[in-house]
């Protein structure tokens, strides 16, 4: 493998690892700080790409469908807590399980009698439709960059709003002690609405935002699902920066794995998860960090 061949390999972990960042914080969000096992968030991400692949053929600024896809989606977000998962909270995990089972199978069917079967594609928009240059004849997708650079300031963004804000505090206490936090005023119901309606965003956002780099077909969301919840459970349940730091890490081993080691790629991401594992049972980072 070449220096240059190395550099795209390179780039193409960080970009996956991250645009798998922007999808598994959203499910950090509701299963880690909210503790509600959602296997509905792979359906999340499908939607997101069908709803820019539906919003393209009547909008052709590619930047307005985004922006009104985030809109919708934090709008669906806060109408799905309120109508199914607030009745969750209380509730042990299989009811949460076979609710958020059911309605995989609810969005399955509303995606094939809206939208078919078939399998579409979404182009970039023109202006980030070009390469770069990386020498030997070989070029780098300027869109796959525009993708880094909008998970990782989303990424940033995340950290601090935890971290140094009042919402932040809000949020990391009500994942400790709901009932506390309810007590000293503070409308817990609201926010779990709110960072619902985000985890949700969240990973329709990174749907709509892989579409121009991968087909838009049924079950898209399946084997994201996995993936997230092996980032989650690496990282720290509950951990922002963990998910970050998790999902870079099998950017790398998955993408360096299919170059190298083609035939036993599919299984390292889950022996790096078992190595973690072994030497830090609760993850690389702590709950709320």
């Amino acid at each position: 493998m070449d220096i240059t061949t190395f550099l795209i390999q390179c780039l193409n972990s960080v970009q996956y690892g991250l645009l798998l960042f922007l999808i598994a914080s959203g499910l950090t969000l509701i299963f880690g700080i909210m503790g509600v096992i959602n296997l509905a968030h792979g359906s999340f991400f499908m939607i997101g790409a069908y709803l820019i692949y539906a919003l393209g053929m009547y909008i052709d600024n590619f930047a307005v469908a985004l922006v009104l896809g985030i809109i919708l989606a934090l709008a669906f977000g806060y109408l799905l807590e309120w109508g199914f998962f607030s009745f969750l909270y209380e509730r042990e995990h299989l009811l949460q399980v076979l609710m958020t089972y059911g309605l995989i199978l609810v969005f399955e069917a509303l995606r094939s009698i809206l939208l078919g079967d078939d399998v579409h594609g979404v182009s970039p928009p023109g202006w980030l439709a070009g390469s770069i240059a990386l020498g030997n004849g070989l070029s780098y997708p300027v869109y796959r960059l525009f993708i880094s650079l909008v998970c990782l300031v989303i990424a940033i963004g995340m950290y601090l709003l935890i971290k140094h804000t009042r919402l932040g505090m809000k949020i990391r206490a009500g994942a400790t002690n709901r009932e506390m936090v309810q007590s000293l005023g503070v409308n817990i119901s609201v926010l779990y609405r709110s960072v619902f309606a985000a985890g949700v965003a969240l990973a329709i956002f990174a749907g709509m935002l892989s579409a121009p780099v991968s087909s838009v077909y049924p079950g898209m969301g399946g084997n994201e699902l996995i993936i997230c919840f092996v980032v989650v459970v690496i990282g720290g349940i509950g951990s922002i920066k963990g998910a970050l730091v998790a999902a870079l890490l099998i950017g790398f081993v998955d993408t360096f794995g299919k170059v190298l080691w083609p035939e036993g790629a599919g299984a390292l991401v889950y022996l790096l998860m078992v190595l973690v594992l072994l030497f830090k049972p609760q993850g690389l980072f702590k709950q709320g960090t």
